[in-house]
C-alpha cells in the first residue's frame, strides 16, 4: 500500500487544507482466512494451495499454480523462503494473478455458428456520429483488436461511379475506399482471437461494381476467405472449423433475366446486344454470389419474415424497434428462428449520436448479432463488453441451452416470464486503490481528496436487473467500504455484473472513477482483484477494487 504522507489543497491564496494520505488496513475477513491457512503467521506452499482449492473454489489448482504465486512475490521484502507473511498474501490478493474471471476459451466451440452470441459492430467504419463523422479504417482496427468478430461495411459507388466507397449513405459522412477497409481487416482480423470474422455488406452497388468487389475480396483475403460449397446450407459450420477464416454475409444479388426475344428468323443485332449485356450481368452476379457464406434477407413469396426453411439457413436483420414490436407478440417464434438461423439487431436510425440500446432484449431472444456502435461509449456498450469478456474474450459466447432447445412439451424460453430464483450472488465490496497513481491529485476535487462510492448490480432479464450503492467514503484515496449485497438470479446465464465507482458531488453530477462489467457465468468465487476501466473500456494501470464473490442456492 502507499506510504503515509501529506497532501495539501489550496482553498484560497492564504489558506491550505492538509490531509494525511494513509494506508488502509486490510479487511478483517482476509486476516481471518490467512490465519486459517497459515501456521505461526506464515502461509506455506501447501497452505496456499489449500486456500486456492477450498476457499477460492479453484478445484483444479495445483501446487505448481501456488508456486507461480510464490515466485511472483519473491521481489517483496515481506516474502520469505518458507512461505508468505500476511502482507505478501494480501498483496497477492490485490494483484494481477488473482483476476475475477477466467482468461481462457472454455466453451464448446464445435457447435453451429447459430449457437453463439457474436461480438458485433454497427457501421464499423465511422469515427463518430452517424451524420457527419469521417469514415476510416481506424475504428475497424480498434474493434478487431478488442475482439469484435462482426464488421459492417456499407458499400456505395464512389463519386465517379467507377469504384466502391464505404460510407453511411444519405448523410454527410465522408467516405473511405473499400480496399483500405478490406486490407485493415486482413491485417488485424486475428490479433485478438483466432475465431472467424464475419463481414456484413450493406450493398448499394450495380452488378459491375459487385464484380469488382468480388475480385477485390478474393485477391485481398485469398485462402483466408471461406467460400461455402453450396448456397443451400442446412446448418452453419462451427467457429472451431472456421478458425482464422473470413466470411462474407450479405443479400445475394437478384438478377432479373431479360426475356430473350425469339423469332423464327433468328435474333437481331439488338437482341444479341441485349443478350450479351444480360450474360455479363449474370456472370458478375454469380462471381459475387459465390463469395457469400451467410445469405441475408427475408424469404420470398410473401412468407413470414421468421419463416424457418428446413432446407437452408440464413441471416435476418431487424432494427431495435422491430425487435421490440415482434417481441411483444412473437417471442417464442423469434427464439425458435434463432435456434438454427442468425438474427442481427441494429440500432434505430434516430441514434445519430452513435448511442446504443439495451442488448439484453436481443440476447434473451437468442439474437446472435446484437450490433453496436463501438464508438458510443455508454452503459450499454459496457454491458456488451462485459458479456464478451466471457470465453477468454474470443468474441464468441455459447448461448445457454434453454435458447437452443425447447422443453419436452415444445415450449421455448420466454424472457418476459418470471422464472424461479436459481441462485443468489453475494458480492462484498471491501476497498479500492490506485486512483492516487493514475489521476492528478486535483482531478476529482480541487480542495480535498476524493469521496468515492461504488454502484454494483445486475444487467439481465427484467426480473434480475437491480443496482445497489455503497456508502460514500469521504476524503480518502484508498476507500474502505466493507459492504455486502445479495442479488437473486433467475437467469444467471444472461446476467452481467455491473460495477461503477463514482466520486460524490452534492449537485448529483458525480464524477466518473472507473467501471467494469463481468459475465456472471464466469465469475470466480472468493476474494478477487477487480481491475477498473475508463469510459472507453481501456483498463487503468493501477485502479482496482478488492471484492468477494459467492454463489448460494435459494432456500
Amino acid at each position: 500500500m502507499a506510504n503515509i504522507n501529506k497532501q495539501s489543497f489550496k482553498v484560497c491564496c492564504c489558506f491550505e487544507r492538509i490531509f494525511r494520505f494513509k494506508a488502509a488496513e486490510p479487511p478483517e475477513d482476509i486476516k481471518k482466512i490467512f490465519d486459517k491457512y497459515a501456521e505461526n503467521s506464515i502461509m506455506s506452499l501447501d497452505g496456499l494451495h489449500r486456500f486456492l482449492v477450498e476457499f477460492q473454489g479453484e478445484s483444479e489448482a495445483t501446487k505448481e499454480d501456488a508456486q507461480v504465486i510464490f515466485n511472483s512475490l519473491k521481489h517483496l521484502n515481506m516474502f520469505q523462503r518458507k512461505g508468505l507473511h500476511f502482507d505478501a498474501f494480501f498483496r497477492y490478493l490485490f494483484g494481477d494473478l488473482n483476476p475475477p474471471i477466467f482468461s481462457e476459451v472454455n466453451h464448446n466451440m464445435k457447435a453451429p455458428l447459430a449457437h453463439y452470441f457474436l461480438y458485433t459492430g454497427h457501421n464499423s467504419y465511422l469515427t463518430g456520429n452517424q451524420l457527419s463523422s469521417n469514415s476510416s479504417v481506424k475504428p475497424i482496427i480498434q474493434a478487431l483488436q478488442r475482439g469484435v468478430r462482426v464488421i459492417e461495411l456499407d458499400l456505395w459507388p464512389n463519386s465517379k461511379k467507377n469504384g466502391v466507397a464505404v460510407l453511411h449513405g444519405g448523410t454527410l459522412t465522408r467516405p473511405v475506399e473499400l480496399i483500405k477497409c478490406l486490407r485493415a481487416i486482413k491485417d488485424n482480423a486475428f490479433t485478438a482471437s483466432e475465431y472467424p470474422v464475419v463481414i456484413t455488406f450493406e450493398d448499394h452497388l450495380t452488378s459491375p461494381l459487385q464484380a469488382k468487389v468480388a475480385k477485390m475480396v478474393t485477391e485481398t483475403f485469398g485462402d483466408m476467405l471461406y467460400v461455402p460449397d453450396s448456397e443451400f446450407l442446412m446448418e452453419f459450420s462451427s467457429p472451431e472449423m472456421l478458425k482464422r477464416k473470413i466470411l462474407i454475409s450479405t443479400k445475394p444479388p437478384e438478377h432479373n433475366e431479360r426475356q430473350r426475344r425469339k423469332d423464327s428468323g433468328g435474333a437481331t443485332d439488338k437482341d444479341n446486344d441485349e443478350d450479351d449485356r444480360d450474360e455479363d450481368e449474370e456472370n458478375a452476379d454469380l462471381q459475387y454470389k459465390q463469395l457469400i457464406a451467410i445469405h441475408a434477407g427475408k424469404p420470398k413469396g410473401g412468407l413470414d419474415m421468421l419463416h424457418i426453411d428446413p432446407k437452408k439457413v440464413r441471416r435476418l436483420s431487424l432494427s431495435e424497434q422491430q425487435l421490440e414490436r415482434a417481441s411483444k407478440t412473437r417471442r417464442t417464434d423469434i427464439v425458435r428462428f434463432t435456434q438454427r438461423n442468425l438474427l442481427r439487431i441494429y440500432p434505430k436510425g434516430t441514434r445519430v449520436d452513435s448511442s446504443n440500446y439495451d442488448p439484453m432484449l436481443g440476447w434473451s431472444h437468442g439474437a446472435q448479432m446484437v450490433a453496436f456502435n463501438m464508438q458510443g461509449h455508454d452503459k450499454h456498450l459496457h454491458i456488451m463488453e462485459g458479456m464478451f469478456r466471457a470465453n477468454g474474450g474470443c468474441g464468441y459466447v455459447k448461448k445457454p441451452k434453454f435458447l437452443l432447445t425447447g422443453s419436452p412439451d415444445n415450449e421455448v424460453f420466454n424472457p418476459e416470464k418470471s422464472y424461479r430464483v436459481r441462485q443468489i450472488l453475494k458480492v462484498k465490496v471491501y476497498m479500492g486503490e490506485g486512483w492516487h497513481s493514475d489521476f492528478h491529485r486535483t482531478h476529482f476535487d480541487l480542495f480535498s481528496p476524493p469521496d468515492f462510492f461504488v454502484r454494483v448490480g445486475i444487467a439481465g432479464v427484467p426480473t434480475d436487473t437491480l443496482m445497489e450503492e455503497t456508502k460514500t467514503i469521504e476524503d480518502e484515496w484508498i476507500p474502505v467500504w466493507n459492504q455486502e449485497f445479495n442479488f437473486p438470479l433467475s437467469v444467471p446465464e444472461l446476467a452481467v455484473l455491473r460495477i461503477e465507482v463514482k466520486e460524490y458531488d452534492s449537485s448529483g453530477n458525480h464524477d466518473f472513477g472507473g467501471q467494469i462489467c463481468l459475465p456472471i457465468s464466469e465469475l470466480r468465487t472468493g476474494f478477487r482483484a477487480v481491475p477498473l476501466h475508463d469510459k472507453k473500456g481501456v483498463r487503468y494501470k493501477s485502479v482496482k477494487l478488492l471484492m468477494k464473490f459467492e454463489f448460494e442456492s435459494p432456500e
